[in-house]
Parts: structure tokens; sequence; C-alpha cells
């Protein structure tokens, strides 16, 4: 059931599934044990209701730390976060900075402020975001209130950052649903070189083939996709993708299951 009062992630993130939550959580059937295997911004943990048991993995270390600070270390986090500037200065010192060298708050602080405060919340490359036709993302007055509630949302949740594959095998059961949100095709390198290859979806089609419990993944409509999940229920999803320079536009998305999910 979907909660009313609209809960969302506290990140911006390249490929977020705001706008597909609503149709996909309908779909999702009964389990014990909730696991997205690629995390992100986690829209569909927030927007959801509670599992038993929920488990978010990535393999982006930036990003676990991060999720491991707001739900461990949310203070002193936003302590730190309150004396920050939108400014490109801030902007190019963090990027300077090695995230290695840096303490887990001092490294969280710098992914979020650069996912932030940058241009389309790019992994790849990012640069400083500035426009004459929207305040940052970055809000000063907002940010205690909506960590807080990322904070109690993260409470009970495992935090993983392992491959893929290895988090499939490792919480498979009968009583276990997958929500699978890899890069989209021809996007591979998004979220930095080598991280996800074309290869990689071959191989995430194979494991999803022999899992005991039940997954349901998102990913864009095209012909090779639609080809290598043939074996599988394919469900197209209207929704729309949001890019600064190109404005909205309105898309087809596939979801894709390996069990029958309810007409809603």
């Amino acid at each position: 059931m979907l909660k009313q009062d609209k809960p969302k992630s506290f990140l911006a993130w390249v490929g977020g599934k705001s706008q597909l939550t609503d149709r996909i959580i309908p779909l999702l059937p009964p389990h014990h044990c909730y696991c997205e295997v690629f995390a992100g911004a986690a829209w569909m943990l927030f927007r959801k209701e509670e599992s038993k048991v929920e488990i978010i993995n990535d393999i982006n270390s930036d990003l676990v730390t991060l999720y491991r600070v707001v739900k461990n270390h949310l203070e002193e986090f936003v302590r730190t976060l309150k004396w920050l500037l939108v400014a490109r200065e801030e902007f190019d010192r963090f990027m300077m900075q090695e995230p290695s060298t840096l303490t887990d708050i001092q490294r969280s602080v710098r992914f979020f402020y650069i996912m932030k405060t940058g241009y389309g919340a790019r992994l790849k490359s990012p640069s400083f975001g500035i426009a004459a036709s929207a305040p940052s993302r970055f809000n000063l007055l907002r940010i205690e209130e909506e960590l807080s509630a990322a904070h109690l949302r993260l409470s009970r949740v495992y935090i993983e950052n392992k491959p893929f594959q290895t988090v499939i095998d490792r919480f498979d059961k009968p009583d276990t649903v997958f929500y699978v949100d890899p890069p989209y095709w021809g996007c591979e390198n998004y979220y930095g070189n080598g991280v996800f290859i074309r290869d990689d979806f071959t191989i995430l089609r194979d494991r999803l083939a022999g899992i005991k419990g039940k997954f349901v993944m998102s990913i864009n409509d095209v012909p090779e996709i639609r080809e290598l999940f043939k074996d599988f229920v394919i469900r197209e999803v209207p929704t729309k993708y949001s890019m600064a320079r190109n404005g909205v536009k309105q898309v087809t998305e596939l979801l894709i299951f390996n069990y029958e999910p309810p007409k809603v």
C-alpha cells in the first residue's frame, strides 16, 4: 500500500525512479525481505511501506557511505552542511579533495554537496549547476527536515556495497522480492567507467532466471532488452525523462517480472 504523504528520497540521482514508484509499488508481491540491487537514490524504499527485512545495495562506495552516515551520524552531518554556501568555489574545493583521505562524515558531506549542487546530478565528470530559471536543490532551510526523515526511514535498513551478483545470490529466498534498477541500456558509463558494462545485462538476466524469489526490474524500452528478457513477463509503462537541456520527454519504460503481476 502506498503512503499518503508521498515521502521522497533526499538525493538527486541519474535515473532516479520518482516518476515510476506509484506504478511499481502496487505490483510488488507479498514478501518477507525486500532488496534493492541497484539502490541509487532508493526512491522505491522511501516511498513504499516498510517490509519486515529491507536491504539496499549499491556498488558506489561514496553513496553507501552517505547512507550509512545519514543513518548513524546525522547530527554531525547536518551540523557541517549548515555552514556551506552554494558557490562554485565551494564546489571546486570539494572536487579537488580525494575521498579516500577523508573521514566518513567528511566524505559524505563532499558527495552530498556535489550531488545537490552539480549539474544533472552527474556522477561522471560533475560540474557546478547554476541557472537563472531555477533555484539550487541545496536548500539550507530544509536540509535538517529532509535528512531527519531519511534517518528514520533507514533506521532498520541493511546497507550493502557489493556487486549485484553477490547481493542476488546472498539474499535470494522464496519470500524475497528484488527490485532491480540497473543502468539503462546505452547509458552504462553514466555511473563511471567499468562500473556496469554491456555484458552485465546477460549476466544479470541469467542470475535472475535462476532465483527462488521474485523480482521486478525497470529498464528503458529498447529492442535489445526486449530480446534478452523475452522469457519473462514484460509490461510497458509511460513515464517522463527530465533532462535540463532537453526539457521533459514522454517515453515508454519496461517493467520485467518473473511472476504475473496483479492488474491495477
